[in-house]
């Protein structure tokens, strides 16, 4: 989301980013002992220097290793600007679901811009660096709530660009928007990508405090939802819970573009960074291990997930835990697994990335399981790998901007938060 969104805007829009313009700050070292005990990168005013996630991640160390090359990701959001200079040659031909005036690299927002940048951008010209930034975008545009342009919009563009997604060379879809209601078309699109061998991340929602409504796409079986979480390794307020919730990923102080001109970017949180990082993370496992599926990639980034609860059992704020790649790319930790065995639903999958697997739109619906008891008590903290720690504190943030899902039928509609 852009600076200056009103708290109104509820359907369809990016459950992302309240932002304000970036200035120097300090970057705590919280979340780096969570992750890797790394210590934190210096100050400074450039957008690179707010990517405290990056140094927290053990990004440079991974990048030795893999950048995500050979993988692309399929962004489904207000588009994505191809002209920024971190964009250059990242870019690749996607498609348009809105039915109206321009393409899919036309972002009438900046938001879908931003997440492109957080999964594959190169940091040229002083943008925001990727966490994978050898991996290639394939941009899906669909329409928000306050977009208002000429001609009808596509009632059903979230499911076209899913569909378009699952027949792409794209084995990550990345989705930061959502809606409250589940959509049969949007969920026969969801089983479509999943037939086809696709590892869909979206975002849980930032409706906290607002109803914790479910939150769809995320909400839907094949669907990892990704929650947010700040330098600590805390939940995020804002950050919708329960059994939608699979991963949680950085999603705190995430610089943004503050809109469509492209001229400054912005403070920001929510779990459409979150949701881009997560995505970012498996087109980094994905790239080392080129032979995996979805299903093994998925897996692998589950065991590895930083947590201090049994792994048998799942937290309602933060799902299997906070998503570290590291622990697979420098250590090698984490089994594959079954390659048929989807590790969010148990059941046997068909098809790979890139194949012509038959559509499952005509299978049955599980609902999504219920979670175990949620083991993320505020203030509870255990030994970690290599001797760090973790401390995981539910709801230790103020207050924020809350931009959920909303109504969507045949016909669009918008309702107030």
């Amino acid at each position: 989301m852009t600076a200056g969104m009103s708290q109104t805007r509820k359907r369809r829009m990016p459950p992302g980013m309240r932002g304000r313009l970036l200035g120097t700050m300090a970057v705590a070292a919280a979340w780096s002992v969570g992750f890797s005990g790394a210590a934190p990168s210096a100050v400074a005013a450039d957008v690179q220097s707010k990517q405290w996630y990056l140094s927290a991640m053990q990004a440079e160390e991974m990048w030795k290793t893999t950048t995500g090359e050979g993988i692309k990701v399929a962004v489904i959001d207000t588009g994505v600007n191809s002209s920024t200079p971190s964009l250059d040659g990242q870019v690749l031909k996607g498609f348009d679901a809105t039915g109206v005036e321009g393409d899919e690299t036309d972002d009438y927002e900046g938001h879908g811009t931003t997440m492109a940048e957080l999964i594959a951008g190169t940091g040229k010209g002083g943008g925001l660096k990727g966490l994978a930034p050898g991996a290639k975008i394939i941009p899906m545009r669909v329409a928000g709530a306050d977009w208002q342009p000429k001609g009808s919009v596509n009632a059903l563009d979230t499911s076209d660009a899913i569909r378009a997604a699952a027949d792409s060379e794209a084995k990550i879809i990345s989705m930061s928007f959502g809606n409250e209601f589940k959509l049969d078309e949007e969920l026969e699109a969801v089983k479509y990508a999943e037939s086809k061998g696709k590892l869909f991340f979206a975002a849980v929602g930032n409706g906290a405090k607002e109803g914790n409504p479910e939150s769809y796409p995320a909400a839907y079986p094949e669907v990892v939802g990704v929650s947010s979480a700040d330098r600590e390794g805390k939940v995020a307020e804002y950050s919708q819970n329960g059994s939608t919730v699979d991963i949680a990923a950085p999603g705190n102080d995430i610089p943004h573009w503050c809109d469509k001109s492209f001229r400054d970017y912005c403070e920001g949180e929510g779990t459409s960074a979150a949701t881009a990082i997560a995505s970012a993370s498996a087109a980094l496992v994905w790239s080392a291990h080129p032979d995996w599926t979805a299903n093994q990639v998925l897996n692998v980034l589950f065991e590895t997930a930083s947590r201090d609860w049994k792994d048998d059992t799942l937290s309602k704020y933060l799902g299997h835990g906070l998503i570290r790649p590291s622990m697979n790319i420098l250590k090698g930790k984490g089994e594959p697994g079954a390659p048929d065995i989807s590790p969010l639903t148990k059941e046997k999958t068909s098809g790979s990335a890139g194949s012509a697997a038959p559509s499952a739109s005509a299978s049955s619906q599980p609902e999504k399981n219920e979670k175990a008891e949620d083991a993320a008590m505020a203030g509870s903290s255990t030994e970690k790998d290599d001797d760090s720690r973790l401390g995981l504190i539910i709801g230790g943030v103020a207050a924020v901007l809350v931009l959920g899902g909303g109504a969507f039928a045949l016909a669009r509609k918008r309702r107030a938060a």
